[in-house]
């Protein structure tokens, strides 16, 4: 039996388990109790009048990485919905989408689920980010005539030979893709490869994306706690890494008594392990969800809170990319460099390689190995301002360069908005 085939059966075997997973899920904070029905497909909001693009993005990072696409959609006068399928994309969209924009969770990938989602939003583009393949939401939108584009597309090696396993199921799927934008070549050719049609590469649109607002007030207040104390920051930190970030801070506190610490953790509920793992240290620690504000005795503040990272990057001159010093690959670093922070990560960092070498190359990142390398790198933009401040200034250099690819997307997919505004007259 051909694998997508089995898979379409399989799905179709679980949907009468669907409510009572999502009710699991939801017990366990991965889903939001409120809008579980989105997740099968019915939805929360009417649909807008006149022409509707529909944009996919995964999580968090994939669906932010949409922005620069929904202002220009907007700005044409074409609705948008954007879909994303964790609780933490859904809070921090509800923050920064524009008027005009529509949020929803998007349906799990059973044929019953995506045909209602489908009927109820009749979208006349359809863009999903990155690596989004999802066999039956793909087959359905293709069944409709829908024009389906893989837009800042990205595709790992590894994620590549696994497709390749799959006899034909690679070719049969990603043929249904009208076009596929790639964020580079690398990428471009392994879609190539597993049979996408019409490839072309753009460049990453998480250049062109805003860096995190943070409020005026909030950032008026925190620095006011914070004075004029030296600040560093550890973000989007993974199990196993805040013990190296906290030996570090151990070892700095001998020449700066005086530093605070902020760890931003990936994943925010995992915030009271952290401050155990500190106060286990010695450490005198504060949690941003608990109300707690960096105090003059405090050495460590857990900013365990969504959609706050842009208040805490603007604070801390130089920031330590998390997810680095294990094999699991590294997070987008653009973010930080785009507030001018010098930047410091681990040796895995092959999710990002190509801004990361791009940083490097411009001596606006450094690469440290354990606790102790982290702590020399930090004592030394620490005690040099001036050269932690020009090491800022490069990333933001660097990321400038690289923008432009939202402009490059929505000349090629120019087309198919035409298409669509002849078929709705």
């Amino acid at each position: 039996m051909p694998v997508l085939t089995f898979y379409r059966l399989l799905t179709i075997g679980l949907t009468p388990f669907a409510r009572s997973i999502l009710a699991w899920r939801a017990k366990r904070g991965k889903e939001d109790f409120a809008r579980l029905p989105e997740r099968l497909g019915l939805a929360s909001q009417p649909r807008p009048g006149g022409r509707l693009v529909w944009l996919h993005g995964a999580s968090l990072g994939e669906s932010l990485a949409l922005l620069p696409l929904v202002e220009r959609f907007i700005q044409r006068g074409v609705e948008v919905l954007v879909t994303s399928g964790t609780v933490a994309s859904a809070r921090v969209l509800k923050a920064r989408l524009p008027a005009g924009a529509t949020h929803q969770y998007l349906p799990l990938d059973a044929p019953q689920f995506v045909e209602r989602f489908l009927q109820h939003w009749k979208p006349d583009v359809v863009l999903f980010a990155e690596s989004e393949l999802w066999p039956n939401m793909i087959h359905a939108v293709h069944a409709h005539r829908l024009p389906l584009i893989l837009v800042n597309a990205a595709i790992s090696r590894q994620s590549a030979e696994r497709w390749r396993r799959l006899p034909g199921g690679a070719a049969r799927l990603l043929g249904k893709l009208d076009l596929c934008l790639a964020q580079n070549a690398e990428s471009a050719a392994r879609y190539l490869g597993l049979g996408a049609p019409r490839v072309r590469v753009c460049g990453n649109l998480k250049f062109d994306v805003s860096p995190p607002p943070a409020g005026a007030g909030k950032l008026a207040e925190f620095n006011g706690a914070v004075g004029a104390r030296p600040v560093w920051a550890a973000i989007s930190t993974h199990a196993g890494e805040e013990e190296a970030v906290l030996d570090a801070h151990l070892a700095l506190a001998r020449d700066f008594p005086a530093l605070l610490t902020v760890i931003a953790p990936r994943h925010p509920d995992r915030g009271a392990a952290i401050a155990d793992l500190a106060q286990a240290r010695g450490l005198t620690v504060a949690r941003r969800s608990a109300g707690g504000e960096p105090g003059r005795d405090t050495q460590v503040y857990v900013a365990d809170t969504i959609g706050e990272l842009g208040l805490f990057l603007r604070v801390a001159g130089v920031v330590f990319m998390g997810k680095s010093l294990g094999p699991e690959g590294g997070h987008n670093p653009i973010e930080p460099a785009k507030l001018g922070c010098a930047i410091l990560h681990g040796p895995h960092v092959e999710n990002f390689a190509e801004i990361y070498a791009a940083l490097a190359a411009s001596r606006a990142a450094a690469r440290v190995t354990d606790a102790e390398s982290l702590a020399r790198a930090l004592k030394f933009l620490l005690s040099d301002p001036s050269r932690m401040r020009k090491m800022g200034r490069a990333g933001v250099e660097v990321v400038s360069k690289l923008g432009g690819a939202s402009q490059t997307i929505m000349a090629a997919i120019e087309p198919y908005l035409a298409q669509s505004a002849i078929e709705r007259r």
